[in-house]
């Protein structure tokens, strides 16, 4: 489908293509690859096409471009939201039968945002069940495949977003993360994902939101194919919250001091890191030296290894008004009855359960390991949070594996729970992070970096990620779809 500008002009120029036509583009796309993939699990293509006509109708009998983009800077352009978030009239159950008739009656706030900056959305994606698991199947609307291997999983929680903009059915997606969950489906799917800086995106509208303590770690963001997209939809996403960002400060990609880290450490909960990633980075490495006659500083830092026990005990820690977090297994039983762990796990056994094996793990509380060290594990984080501000200060960016392994088959991450802490840390250290496609693997999978800055520094990985995307070549066409 046409791709239209998010960044020079209004996103449906005049006379080159009217918003119809985009639009009607992206709807065949889904039609044509959406039984493959199950990304689009609800659709609003009547909609969209009306709003289409709308902005067709704005072009021809409105100011001109400058004023146009200005007021509206992502007028016509396609997108598709997660199901977590409310989108008027669409269904927002994040994938817990219980929910099944719950339909938006608002839209969230970085949804409206985008609707009031023109953008227009197709139909919301899928996720996995509460959006705490980073495979993105549940029992409302079943299990979202990769479109680069329809036998690989897409990631979670906003798995769906990333299948939906790997396969070319959408422009931009609306994704949000408290462990991984834009960065990893990014990473499997071979697209872009920002998360930034905490508390600059609002995360109202959204099912389950955070409470107590996890509300500093959830973060709304924006995902696409094209790197130069992320800058302006965070603009919208963040309202008037940008202003906490240097987004229009100028980077110098050769006053960046670069860091680089090949892995956690050696963590015992966590698999090695493919050599796959590990030859990607360095290449990376090599590239930034070769090209802007930098210096990668190689780095270990030694808490990085206890990343999965670090984010666990943060995560369920109380806040500074003693508020504890909310219990995974109270929203199970949303719109439901109470749901008792174990009783579940021998329906689940028996195929009598509505819920998915790792919700039932999570209720279990099966992250919550080593439950008498909490307190030192909270302490080492907010020691690795210093360590790492220390580290990156105002013009750092840290290399790090996107995740150990390329993208798994369906079911296996099972097997590898905890493999989500390569991208869960940050989210408990409020440091922004760039995902970036490297292009593909041996096995036409999508490789990945992490590109990761001190807190407010959001320009700083934007601005090596768009670099990264013209020396690597960015997302490529899944030849599968």
């Amino acid at each position: 489908p046409p791709r239209p500008r998010l960044t020079a002009g209004p996103a449906v120029p005049r006379g080159q293509v009217t918003c119809i036509e985009v639009v009607e583009a992206y709807v065949e796309r889904i039609k044509e690859v959406n039984p493959l993939i199950n990304a689009v699990v609800k659709d609003r293509f009547e909609e969209a096409l009306q709003e289409a006509q709308q902005v067709d109708k704005l072009l021809s009998e409105g100011p001109g471009d400058d004023c146009l983009e200005e007021k509206f800077p992502l007028l016509g352009v396609p997108i598709t939201v997660k199901e977590a978030f409310s989108l008027y009239g669409m269904p927002n159950t994040s994938g817990l039968v219980n929910r099944r008739n719950v339909i938006a009656t608002s839209d969230a706030t970085v949804v409206s945002r985008l609707k009031q900056a023109g953008a227009i959305p197709l139909g919301v994606t899928n996720c996995s069940e509460l959006c705490m698991w980073y495979e993105s199947s549940n029992r409302v609307y079943g299990r979202t495949n990769n479109p680069y291997d329809l036998q690989r999983i897409v990631g979670g929680s906003s798995g769906g977003e990333g299948s939906v903009l790997a396969a070319a059915c959408s422009v931009i997606g609306v994704g949000s993360d408290i462990g991984g969950s834009i960065r990893m489906p990014a990473f499997f799917n071979g697209v872009f994902g920002h998360k930034p800086t905490t508390g600059v995106v609002p995360n109202d509208g959204q099912f389950p939101d955070a409470h107590g303590v996890r509300t500093s770690y959830l973060c709304t963001g924006p995902m696409c194919r094209y790197a130069e997209d992320l800058e302006p939809v965070l603009r919208v996403m963040a309202g008037p919250g940008v202003s906490k960002l240097k987004l229009s400060e100028k980077v110098s990609l050769e006053k960046i001091k670069f860091h680089c880290m090949d892995h956690d450490g050696g963590s015992i909960f966590v698999s090695p890191v493919d050599k796959e990633i590990l030859q990607a980075q360095k290449k990376v490495v090599e590239h930034l030296e070769s090209d802007l006659g930098v210096r990668v500083q190689r780095v270990a830092i030694h808490k990085m290894k206890y990343s999965f026990q670090i984010w666990s005990a943060m995560m369920s820690s109380k806040d500074s008004e003693g508020q504890e977090a909310q219990r995974f297994t109270d929203l199970l039983g949303d719109h439901g009855k109470p749901v008792w762990p174990l009783w579940e796990l021998m329906k689940w056994l028996v195929g009598m359960s509505s819920h998915t094996l790792p919700a039932i793990g999570n209720a279990e509380k099966l992250v919550n390991l080593n439950l008498s060290g909490k307190a030192k594990l909270v302490s080492m984080g907010k020691s690795l949070q210093e360590e790492m501000e220390a580290l990156l200060g105002p013009d750092g960016v840290l290399l790090y594996p996107s995740h150990p392994t390329i993208a798994p088959k369906h079911h296996s991450p099972i097997c590898m729970p905890f493999n989500f802490a390569y991208t869960a840390i940050f989210n408990v250290l409020g440091l922004p992070v760039t995902q970036c496609p490297l292009g593909l693997g041996s096995e036409g999978l999508p490789l990945g970096i992490q590109l990761v800055a001190a807190a407010y520094n959001d320009h700083l990985t934007l601005a090596v990620a768009r670099y990264l995307e013209k020396a690597f070549g960015g997302w490529v066409l899944p030849g599968k779809v």
